[in-house]
Parts: C-alpha cells; structure tokens; sequence
C-alpha cells in the first residue's frame, strides 16, 4: 500500500475516538500490551516523561521536547491528535516519522491487528513506541491520548510524570465531576516515580496527594514553586501556566544535564524545534488571523480573554464544534459583539452548523451558517477589513481544515 492508502486502511478500519467518538473508547490497557508484547516490549527500551491534563498537556510536551533538544539530547515525542498529517503524532528532534516507516510498520503487523482488532490508538503508539526504541532516542516526551489510567500510553515506566491543568472535558468517560476526571488523570502516577502537578487547584489537591501517597511517589505542585522569569515562543498567555509545570518536571528529572541557556533557548524555540501547530498561531496580518485549539470551557476563557485583549476595528469568529460538546457552558463566554461564521468540521463527530447557529443565536451571538469549514473562510477573507481581527477555533478540526 501507499502511504495514502495505509492511512486510509487505518482510519478506516479502526475506530479512532476523533472520528467514533465514546465508542472508540477502549476502557482497559490489555490491547496494547498484547501489542507490545508482540512488538518486543519497546518500551522497556527507551527513557520517558509522562504528560497527562486536560489543557496543556500538548504544550507543554512540546516545551520539554525542544528544552531538552537544545541540551543536546535525542528527543522522541509522542502526541495526539495531529492538525495536518498523521506523521506530527510521532517525532524525534522535531523531524517526523517518515511515510516508508508508516507504510512498513503497518505491511508487518497488519495481520495480527486485524486478528486482535486493536484500536486505532493501540495501533498509533505501538508504532511510536517501537520507533523510539529503534531509533534509540535519549529520551521520549509521551503525551496521553485520553483521560490517564486506562491509557494505551500508560504502560510505560517513565523518569517523572507531569499532570497539567484539570477541566471538564471527555466527561462521558472520565466523569462528571473535577474529582472523578482528575482521578483519571492521576492513573499514570507510578510507583516511588515523582510527579509534577502544574497547577494547584484546591478542588482536587487532595486527590493527587491521596494517589501519591498511595504510591510512595514524590509529589509537587508546580504553582507553588519559585522559578526566574521565563518567556517562550508559544504566543498564548495561558503558556505562563505551563512552563512552570515544565520548569519543575526538568528540576525533577534525573540523570539529564540541563542548564540555565537550555530552557532559554527551548522555550524560545520551541515552534522552530518541534513544529508545534495551533496554539495561539497568527496566520498572517492585515487582517491579522489567529487560531487556537482550545475546545473546552476553561481552555476557552483563557484564550478568549486574550482575544478581546487585542485590538481591531471588528472582530469576525470562524467556529464550529464536535457533537457532546455542552454549548450551554461554552457559548455564552464568546463575546457578543462579533460576526460569526459557523460551520462543521468534516467529520462525522461533526456538530452541524445550521444547529450551532440556532443555539448560538438564544445567547445573542448572531452570524451565517456555512456547509463547510472552506466556504466559512472565504466568507470572512471576504468580509473583513485589514484592521479587523479574525479567531479560528471551537476545535481542533476546525483548525486543522484551515491549515
């Protein structure tokens, strides 16, 4: 098969949680360690941060994979999901896996994961796990997929763990309250391995400590520790949240020799060294366009907050959202006094835009319906001037179309 061609048997055949939602969910870690077993258990084979949350947890992998490049480091990085191409999902020093390595990993298993009818995910970080120790990374920076403690990452042993902010998200399955989703996330503390909290946030404090008490695993809360000032590449305020998270997790990993100039540097670079996407991004200026993957309520008023910080003469939303999302909590944190575009993203999780009007319009924010993210973006390229600001966001198909 050709790379498009493996993709599409990938996507196609198994259920991917993007694409099938709750039923992609596979709520226990035998499938991948089924895999892993067959693969040689590769995860033995290579050093690992472990980065669980809700929000953040992508930039700040990112952040520890560029600081630790720029202390010279081989660095893999795992993350999900992609914006462009599957390949983001899987890199080393930035440089994505390559389609040959894809195609072939998928030729050589295809059968035993059809017999065993792995997931989606499973199959995904196999095939990263198996790359990172074949490429003998010095270290893997592996984001969770989903919630933590029935992850198919959490089958590894890693140096230190980090648990960014907590917020409701995923609440069919990692539950209804703050308590139950951060006992998820809280599923990868191990063993006597220290884990970084970035974030103290009183109404779930206890339920870190209770877990690392449990496990005999040094905790700490980022927020409350002292660092020097520190800026990075990633344009959106709420990154200052996350660097300390970061800044902690390095001070708490062993054996690795990272100085003052390497998180300057890292964190300055971090776009350049590891080719993030979507966090805070200006596409281009006159009129200036930014998009944000931010897609629940308290990602959301953090970056809205910021836009309304900005100045323009008018400012035009481009927004649309995957079904489940609770629009009575979202929407009314968008600002009245804007035009917007609303439309589905072209998956079959996709909310449709004729619905997202009509439920936006009972909370006074007034706009067009369009069939498809395209046609919303050329409408509002058309419709606003060169002093005026234009948001992309709601999810991250929405900006993943538009990149």
């Amino acid at each position: 098969m050709t790379y498009k061609e493996t993709l599409d048997w990938m996507f196609a055949q198994l259920p991917m949680y993007q694409q099938k939602g709750r039923k992609a969910f596979n709520s226990k870690l035998d499938g991948i360690l089924t895999l892993s077993k067959q693969l040689g258990n590769p995860h033995h084979h290579f050093k690992s941060i472990h980065v669980a949350g809700t929000n953040g947890k992508g930039s700040s992998s990112h952040m520890l994979a560029s600081i630790l490049q720029e202390a010279g480091y081989r660095v893999g990085l795992y993350t999900s999901p992609h914006l462009k191409d599957f390949r983001e999902r899987i890199r080393i020093n930035g440089k994505p896996i390559s389609e040959i390595h894809v195609v072939d990993f998928i030729a050589k298993h295809k059968s035993f994961i059809v017999s065993n009818r792995f997931s989606f995910f499973e199959m995904t970080v196999g095939m990263a796990f198996d790359y990172f120790a074949k490429e003998e990374v010095d270290i893997s920076i592996i984001e969770v997929g989903l919630g933590g403690r029935l992850d198919s990452t959490n089958i590894i042993i890693p140096e230190i763990s980090l648990i960014t902010n907590i917020g409701y998200d995923h609440m069919d399955m990692l539950g209804d309250t703050l308590e139950k989703i951060a006992f998820e996330k809280a599923g990868i503390i191990k063993e006597h391995i220290p884990v970084v909290v970035s974030e103290y946030q009183i109404e779930i404090a206890s339920v870190f400590k209770k877990i690392a008490n449990e496990k005999s695993a040094k905790l700490t809360f980022a927020s409350t520790s002292s660092f020097p000032d520190y800026t990075t590449s990633l344009l959106g305020d709420y990154q200052q949240r996350n660097i300390k998270g970061v800044l902690e997790t390095l001070r708490g990993l062993n054996g690795f020799k990272v100085d003052a100039v390497h998180i300057q540097n890292g964190l300055q670079n971090v776009n350049v060294n590891t080719r993030i996407q979507g966090r805070w991004q200006i596409l281009q200026e006159n009129p200036r366009v930014i998009c944000d993957t931010a897609h629940n309520k308290e990602g959301l008023v953090l970056v809205l907050k910021q836009l309304q910080e900005q100045r323009f003469k008018q400012l035009h939303l481009v927004l649309g959202f995957v079904k489940g999302k609770d629009l009575d909590e979202i929407l009314p944190l968008f600002p009245k006094k804007a035009t917007y575009y609303f439309c589905k993203p072209s998956i079959p999780r996709g909310l449709d835009a004729e619905i997202l009007a009509a439920k936006a319009k009972k909370y006074d924010l007034k706009g067009m319906a369009y069939d498809s993210v395209n046609e919303a973006y050329e409408a509002v390229n058309e419709a606003a001037s060169k002093a005026d600001l234009i948001f992309i966001g709601g999810s991250n198909f929405i900006v993943a179309e538009v990149l």
